[in-house]
């Protein structure tokens, strides 16, 4: 079986870990045998647009890599100007222009007639499930689509009609939540190619260390103190705006705590303005074993985000032996698997959810428990189930 993956989630060149999911599933599908390449999509911007990239301090996503973790990847880039920019943004029809532009420049990179099937990954700016269509059509080949969460939640309503048609002109679509397959239907898409399959974890990263011993080792030990984390990037999607008043609320509780903060982005600055005074670490953007590290330490890793597709991260803290407190939003419910670890959406957010956090700390969890249940979500687990979805999708066409 061949694959062409297609997706602009790949890692980048100012951060290598965007799109670690995406590498993390390809590994799996090389220990199946599944024979792949990769078309990760950018822009090359031109000058004018780099500058008021820089005037107006977008946060920069900047170009994909062309290797990751042993992967090769190969980008595919076009050219976008700033009249580009503008019509996109205004012209409805200029989304499908950007999207055959990408199809025609994969067809000068690529062999699409070679591939037994094409799996876009990702409906964003730029919509790889959309380019898969396009080339499916061309070639007359079965396109996949796996929707990540913002793409359903954030893109779609401004471009339900386009959406509805891939969702069901695809052989199947792959959702990370029955929370997102629940949205795309709620904007007249059938679900009738439809199955959900979470993202995994690596368990060879992900797993229990003794918390002393790892505080130790990053040197924030200090007996009798509580470690409360936040892992993500630091944006309004994340609720990372309101990270400062949920700490100030846990901290006149157990001012005795630690605040760990793992992850960046533009409101970095605010949260620390916003936690002067308390014990709080910004450790930026890590590896992911680095990562594993600050989960163990962790007694509470806190996962507050107003939307996510489905928040894998909370079951890489969970494989870590980490109890996760989060919202009720997207898929977050799903990935937590216990609701007495989710605060309902609504009024006091804030005050609600840190008074979970603190309840949590008084009365512990069983962090067994919550291991053994993160067992499910293993990228050997997952993988197989993506590889069953292309199996059923090849023997129906044949």
């Amino acid at each position: 079986m061949k694959v062409l993956v297609i997706t602009s989630l790949g890692p980048k060149v100012s951060n290598p870990q965007a799109g670690i999911f995406i590498i993390n599933r390809l590994k799996h599908y090389e220990m199946h045998g599944i024979d792949f390449d990769v078309a990760v999509l950018g822009y090359n911007d031109n000058k004018m647009v780099t500058f008021a990239k820089k005037f107006l301090k977008i946060y920069n996503k900047n170009q994909p890599l062309s290797t990751c973790c042993g992967i090769k990847l190969t980008p595919v880039l076009i050219d976008r100007s700033l009249i580009d920019l503008a019509l996109f943004k205004t012209l409805p029809n200029y989304f499908l222009k950007t999207a055959g532009r990408f199809a025609q420049r994969i067809e000068n990179m690529f062999r699409v007639e070679d591939y037994d099937l094409i799996h876009g990954h990702g409906m964003y700016s730029i919509p790889a499930g959309l380019i898969a269509n396009i080339l499916s059509e061309k070639y007359n080949k079965p396109f996949a689509v796996s929707w990540h969460g913002g793409d359903v939640n954030v893109v779609m309503p401004k471009r339900g009609k386009i959406y509805v048609k891939v969702l069901e002109k695809a052989s199947a679509n792959i959702f990370v939540s029955n929370a997102i397959l629940e949205k795309a239907k709620s904007y007249g898409y059938s679900g009738k190619n439809a199955v959900v399959i979470p993202n995994g974890y690596d368990q060879e990263v992900f797993k229990p260390f003794d918390k002393e011993s790892v505080r130790k080792e990053l040197g924030i030990y200090k007996k009798g103190y509580k470690y409360i984390g936040f892992v993500g990037n630091l944006l309004p999607i994340k609720r990372a705006d309101k990270l400062g008043e949920i700490f100030n609320l846990i901290s006149k509780v157990y001012p005795n705590t630690y605040f760990i903060v793992v992850g960046d982005g533009p409101l970095r600055e605010e949260i620390k303005k916003e936690t002067e005074g308390l014990n709080i670490i910004f450790t930026g953007g890590l590896p992911q074993q680095e990562v594993a590290k600050w989960m163990n330490a962790m007694d509470v890793m806190i996962l507050p985000s107003r939307q996510e597709g489905f928040g894998a991260v909370a079951i890489e803290a969970q494989a870590c032996g980490t109890c996760v407190v989060g919202s009720s939003n997207g898929g977050i419910p799903e990935a937590i698997g216990f609701p007495e670890y989710v605060v309902q959406e609504g009024e006091n957010f804030e005050e609600r959810f840190a008074k979970k956090v603190v309840e949590v700390l008084e009365h512990g969890y069983d962090a067994n428990k919550l291991i053994e249940r993160s067992k499910g979500f293993t990228w050997r687990n997952i993988v197989a189930k993506e590889i069953d979805v292309y199996k059923n999708v090849l023997n129906l066409i044949k």
